[in-house]
């Protein structure tokens, strides 16, 4: 399916009041094929995978890499790059005494990853959406506030609702984000971790959606409508204070 991505940015933008750039992600069988991409930038030393993220929806680069790009294990086996997943990296042995007590501990959190299966891709590629280069992306991203993340949740659930249940493996978050929408093609929210903020700049305040971009579609549509309604984002307050039966009856007309 082809998307209009600055239209759909915009929209995203206007809606959200989003202070970085919406980019995707997009997994490629073959590097030759991330490589014929119009004017692709290829790191020239090695990054964690949260840097790449970041020089998309910071400065607006699309970017491509294979694993010999990323700094270890961890980054590669949540996008299955480079066969990370050896025994060594499943025991967790690397962040045994470093985030969890003990390698038990550390082997259960590796466990809980939501990770893309090795062997399927040897390259990906991010980069902003409104660019188009990246059409159809795996995934689309946007960080945001939690404000402005229930909004875009509300949009979603304006039709065909559903109730979303998202988890939190702590570090390592971007499996809750990238690797769960790259694996189950739903959207995932995640609160990002310390690595994603010490090198992917993410802000205190940011929390990042990742998604199959068809959803984008239906949560603007609903977003569009839930402003019809006088639900905008940023939320006005109404203070703490008040007699809330005026700001009630305009929201749910005929309350008492």
């Amino acid at each position: 399916m082809t998307y209009d991505w600055p239209a759909i940015v915009g929209d995203l933008d206007s809606l959200l009041k989003l202070r970085s750039i919406p980019f995707g992600m997009k997994m490629f069988a073959r590097r030759e094929d991330m490589e014929a991409i119009p004017k692709i930038r290829r790191p020239q030393s090695v990054h964690t995978l949260d840097q790449i993220v970041a020089q998309a929806a910071r400065i607006g680069w699309t970017v491509g890499i294979t694993s010999d790009d990323l700094v270890g294990a961890q980054c590669r086996a949540v996008v299955g790059l480079g066969g990370a997943k050896t025994d060594a990296w499943q025991s967790g042995q690397h962040m045994t005494g470093v985030w969890f007590s003990t390698q038990q501990d550390a082997q259960a959190h590796q466990e809980a990853m939501h990770c893309v299966p090795d062997g399927q891709y040897d390259a990906l590629a991010v980069g902003p959406l409104s660019s188009g280069k990246l059409d159809p992306p795996d995934s689309a991203l946007f960080y945001a506030t939690p404000g402005a993340m229930i909004y875009f949740i509300n949009g979603l659930q304006w039709s065909g609702y559903k109730r979303f249940d998202w988890s939190v493996v702590g570090e390592s978050a971007c499996a809750d984000s990238w690797g769960r929408a790259l694996t189950t093609r739903l959207p995932s929210l995640s609160i990002p971790c310390f690595a994603e903020r010490r090198y992917g700049g993410v802000l205190d305040e940011e929390m990042l959606m990742a998604t199959p971009p068809e959803y984008l579609v239906s949560a603007i549509a609903g977003m569009k409508a839930l402003s019809k309604n006088g639900f905008r984002y940023p939320f006005a307050q109404y203070g703490v204070q008040q007699d809330v039966r005026a700001g009630m009856a305009v929201s749910y007309p005929g309350r008492a």
